[in-house]
């Protein structure tokens, strides 16, 4: 709003307004207003939230200080998703495809977080929204996004052309992956594009939801992925240095960068209020939130296969599960008895069942979440 507002005072040469063209300007402002805006809101939210008695239900796993935790106020993915659509509506060209599309996922899965929350915590329902229906929200999510990326005129899809390392210009086209030749081998590779942004959209969402188990380390982490996401916006909407990097150049992606900043300043905030000892949980409405808004960027900026690496803490974490998971049936069916590779899944309660002190367990993740974040900058330089 203020973007457009102050836009129009530059039309007619209203001093210092052109300030306004400057990207790196307004994503400081984004990061600047959504980080206040997350302070000052979030204590207000939060004893709202304990007046509500809207706090954490704690089943007892054995884990050292779990139970220290029971009764936290939760929910407060709110104080995100709040200070974060503040900001955006405030300094961002709104009138941008990105912008419009990076929104709709954060009331999307805002709104899936939120009933699975609300649910857990009004209707006394421990399992809060069904596995199959949060997939199927998340789903639908995806192909609108996937058909917006294919239809839209706004969004050049001349090639369906993404970022890889170690390639010379860094490009894969998924069209290499079709079977078939032709107008067929069109329709084909559309299909393969169309799944891979659903799959990267609901791998992301869910990835985010299970690594946040303990204070501060789905905030922390999904700080790092989004610095790097809203840097790789940045790099690859400016020509000059897309072509010094030889990366993709995609015009208007450098709004992102501003979407990217207003998230990382609203994480800070709720860091403030989510470091150990956690004053407030973000719950679903957070997790859900932050992991489809990190997913849908990357796909808009065309580096959803450097997301393993950039999104490393959220894979491993995700990929564990899965072992623990597929492992305990196979032993159990092959033995009778089942068997587990970690000492309990997510990775993160595998250390704390170590008896790991939990702030040291999330220090070391974000440092090895830095560690990935530069490898991946890194790989950009690599042909």
């Amino acid at each position: 709003m203020l973007y457009h507002l102050f836009t129009h005072l530059k039309d007619i040469d209203f001093p210092g307004m052109g300030l306004v063209n400057f990207l790196t300007f307004r994503a400081m402002a984004a990061i600047v207003i959504s980080m206040l805006i997350a302070f000052f809101a979030g204590g207000r939210i939060i004893r709202w939230l304990q007046r509500k008695q809207i706090g954490e239900s704690i089943r007892d796993l054995g884990l050292a200080g779990q139970m220290e935790k029971k009764g936290t106020p939760t929910m407060g993915g709110i104080i995100i998703v709040l200070s974060l659509l503040v900001s955006v509506l405030l300094v961002c060209d709104l009138s941008n495809i990105y912008i419009q599309l990076l929104i709709l996922t954060t009331v999307w899965c805002g709104g899936i977080g939120f009933t699975d929350d609300y649910i857990k915590v009004f209707k006394h329902n421990k399992e809060g929204l069904s596995e199959k229906g949060k997939l199927v929200l998340q789903f639908s999510l995806g192909l609108l996004i996937a058909l917006t990326v294919c239809i839209s005129k706004d969004i050049p899809t001349d090639q369906l052309i993404t970022t890889i390392p170690f390639v010379k210009a860094h490009e894969f086209d998924y069209s290499w992956l079709s079977p078939f030749h032709g107008q067929l081998g069109v329709y084909c590779s559309w299909g393969i594009y169309m799944i891979m942004i659903i799959v990267v959209i609901l791998a992301c969402s869910n990835g985010v939801n299970l690594t946040d188990g303990l204070d501060g380390l789905s905030a922390g982490t999904s700080a790092i992925v989004s610095v790097v996401i809203g840097l790789l916006a940045y790099l690859g909407g400016n020509i000059i240095n897309a072509q010094y990097l030889n990366i993709m150049y995609l015009p208007g992606t450098g709004e992102i960068a501003i979407f990217m900043a207003a998230l990382v300043g609203a994480l800070i905030g709720f860091l403030w209020y989510n470091t150990f000892p956690a004053q407030v949980f973000m719950g679903d409405t957070g997790s859900l939130t932050i992991g489809g808004i990190i997913g849908v960027s990357s796909v808009l900026i065309r580096k959803e296969l450097l997301l393993p690496l950039l999104c490393g803490i959220f894979f491993m974490e995700s990929l564990s599960v899965l072992i623990q998971k597929y492992w305990f049936k196979y032993t159990r069916h092959k033995y009778g008895e089942g068997r587990r590779v970690f000492l309990m899944a997510p990775l993160h309660h595998h250390y704390q069942k170590k008896n790991m002190p939990e702030p040291r367990i999330v220090t070391r993740f974000w440092i090895i979440g830095i560690i990935l974040a530069v490898s991946t900058l890194a790989l950009l330089k690599i042909r």
